[in-house]
């Protein structure tokens, strides 16, 4: 694979061309150029890995759409193919808003990842009803549950088979399960589990696999696999599912990180350790947050936020990218969970640990899609 080094490729004409008049490369400059006016961040990388972004279908269009067009080579799904989105009556699939991400992505020659098939969050609450309207997990009596667990694994199944099915052609990597190991470690506790074990994760990775395209890759995704216990116990489970047959193709890391979290030496540890087991690795979800945890105090608008926080922010991306590209043998795909820092689930964060007040700022790209210095970090 040729490489492409990581050093400075903005020549000074180029930047003559970018700056207003009177304007050097500083912090201000950065802040008058437009993504539409600058070099693509998917060609950057494109010896390297796919570059993606994570949208909700009103930002196909516009401005934001054309952004999309320019930058991005990977498209994901930021809700509307969750569980809930996509059947949320058992036998009632709804493909309507799903469908316009993956004609965006085909019309765009664009990649596309699925997220997610199954997950313990945003899933209908049939799934784990029984005939009766019930709860499942409910149930004491063994054979009863028995009987549940195979209803259970069946609608996956169904549920796998049916999305499976229509996108074959179409998806190129799948968020099969997402979510599996508990923040403290060890498996989550959630209705899947607790009605099935970890056979709900084997019929929808074998599910997945029998129907969906040859070259697709099938991924099991979760946070904070860059730290521990929650990074050992993920390993183990995958592990041990491959050791059992089940069709992993790779690891997601969602990569919602901070500033100065986690480090990047046990970024590179997981990379590598999930790589040892013959994985692919693909960052799905990356954004950089400039808060710690919790994210409090936070800056009540973006105009409050310092200038020295959009340059910390750029030091880590520019380290973080410099990381991944060192091991894009390793790496397969970068997704950010979002396009610019107008549309971050992190400022719901923010506002939640802040009494309704406070803002983020995780990408690359400004409000108004004004380049950030984190854009001149990762593209040197």
């Amino acid at each position: 694979m040729l490489k492409v080094l990581r050093k400075p490729m903005i020549t000074g004409l180029t930047l003559a061309l970018l700056l207003p008049a009177g304007l050097n490369s500083s912090a201000s400059a950065e802040d008058s150029v437009k993504a539409l006016d600058v070099d693509s961040i998917a060609e950057r990388y494109a010896d390297s890995f796919d570059i993606g972004a994570a949208v909700e279908p009103f930002q196909l269009e516009g401005e934001s759409g054309e952004v999309l067009k320019h930058h991005y080579n990977s498209i994901v799904a930021e809700n509307v193919m969750k569980p809930i989105s996509i059947q949320p009556e058992e036998g009632k699939f709804n493909f309507e808003e799903a469908d316009k991400i993956v004609k965006f992505a085909k019309e765009n020659d664009m990649e596309v990842r699925f997220h997610t098939l199954i997950w313990h969050s945003q899933v209908p609450e049939w799934f784990f009803l029984d005939e009766n309207g019930e709860p499942m997990v409910d149930e004491t009596d063994a054979k009863q549950r028995e009987k549940n667990k195979k209803i259970v694994l069946k609608r996956v199944e169904k549920h796998v088979k049916e999305i499976v099915k229509r996108y074959k052609h179409d998806v190129d990597s799948w968020d099969v399960v997402n979510e599996t190991i508990d923040d403290g470690g060890g498996l989550r506790e959630s209705q899947w589990y607790q009605l099935t074990g970890t056979d709900y994760i084997k019929v929808a990775f074998e599910t997945a696999r029998r129907f969906a395209d040859k070259d697709a890759k099938l991924y099991i995704n979760d946070y904070n696999t860059e730290v521990e216990p929650k990074r050992t116990d993920l390993y183990n489970l995958v592990k041990d599912l491959l050791a059992d047959g089940v069709p992993i193709d790779g690891v997601g890391h969602q990569g919602h990180i901070q500033i100065g979290w986690p480090s990047l030496q046990e970024t590179e540890d997981s990379i590598n350790m999930f790589a040892s087991l013959g994985l692919d690795n693909q960052i799905t979800e990356l954004d950089i947050s400039l808060y710690g945890w919790p994210p409090r105090p936070a800056y009540p608008t973006y105009d409050d936020i310092p200038e020295d926080r959009f340059q910390a922010q750029a030091d880590r991306y520019d380290a973080l990218f410099e990381l991944y590209e060192k091991l894009d043998d390793k790496i397969s795909s970068v997704t950010f969970w979002g396009i610019a820092d107008n549309h971050t689930w992190l400022n719901d964060r923010a506002e939640e640990y802040n009494d309704g007040v406070g803002v983020d700022a995780p990408f690359v790209f400004g409000l108004d899609y004004e380049v950030k210095p984190a854009y001149w970090a990762i593209m040197d």
